[in-house]
């Protein structure tokens, strides 16, 4: 991958502006005692791709929605581009945008009103200028042709392209992606890889993945980062998770289906009586 550069430019005005980094310092999330994030560092630079992998329930989802100001941790401090993501006045000055996992488009509104919706809320120009916006985002990702139909005539891969498009609406510095290839065939999966990829490489939006797709984390990331039990185990580039000997990386990266000892039935063995 190529080294993450500086500077981003608004996709629509070509204009150069600040991308934004991100820092996770010490951050501890309990729920009802139960520790679900445990002691979490670590730094996404600017127009980086980072990517969070890891089993399901490992926190991955929950550190998202703090990083996107949705919850605060139970200690610890979350900044992007140094400001506290929870406060208004940090929403007011760094654009980010969060990708749902499964679209959250509004079925009741057509692709191209679940686009205008945000310029439209924040008065962002008039109708002429968001038309050109929405239509612009939705060239970007090529699902213009579904500009008039409404979510319930997508197919899901389809979905996922105007949910991205309805986030670089916004003209984000950072991209905030809950498992983007979820429930999509290889080939839809690849081109969503790809899409995040030159979104990073063209507009050099600040991407954080969080994905089960072994694929597009090895494949588009500058840095991994693995969860498991809440806790960030190992921190590296795609090259030093391929290189790694930890057995619970090489399991998770490359599991073995083994039908004579199956999985299930060591974790029936382990279960408290």
């Amino acid at each position: 991958m190529d080294s993450p550069c500086s500077k981003t430019r608004n996709p629509f005005t070509g204009a150069e502006a600040n991308a934004v980094g991100v820092k996770v310092d010490a951050v501890c999330k309990s729920y009802a005692g139960v520790e679900v994030l445990k002691d979490i560092t670590f730094e996404v630079q600017p127009s980086e791709i980072f990517v969070l992998m890891g089993p399901s329930g490992s926190g991955k989802s929950v550190l998202l929605r703090h990083i996107a100001g949705l919850e605060l941790p139970t200690s610890g401090t979350i900044a992007v581009d140094g400001l506290d993501p929870s406060l208004e006045a940090t929403r007011d000055r760094v654009r980010l945008a969060l990708v749902f996992q499964d679209g959250a488009l509004f079925n009741s509104l057509s692709v191209y009103d679940n686009l205008a919706l945000y310029p439209r809320e924040h008065r962002s120009g008039d109708e002429k200028a968001i038309r050109e916006r929405v239509m612009h985002s939705l060239r970007i990702l090529s699902v213009e042709d579904s500009v008039n139909k409404f979510p319930s005539e997508l197919s899901g891969g389809m979905k996922k392209r105007v949910s991205i498009a309805r986030a670089l609406v916004t003209e984000p510095q950072l991209l905030l992606y809950d498992e983007p290839t979820s429930e999509l065939d290889p080939v839809m999966s690849a081109t969503i890889s790809e899409i995040i990829a030159t979104l990073k490489n063209e507009y050099s939006v600040t991407s954080l993945v969080v994905t089960h797709d072994r694929a597009l984390a090895l494949t588009i990331s500058n840095r991994v980062g693995i969860l498991m039990d809440g806790e960030l185990v190992t921190l590296g580039t795609p090259d030093d998770l391929n290189k790694s000997k930890d057995p619970r990386i090489v399991d998770f990266l490359n599991p073995k289906i083994d039908i004579k000892h199956p999985r299930f039935k060591e974790l029936e063995t382990q279960a408290p009586a």
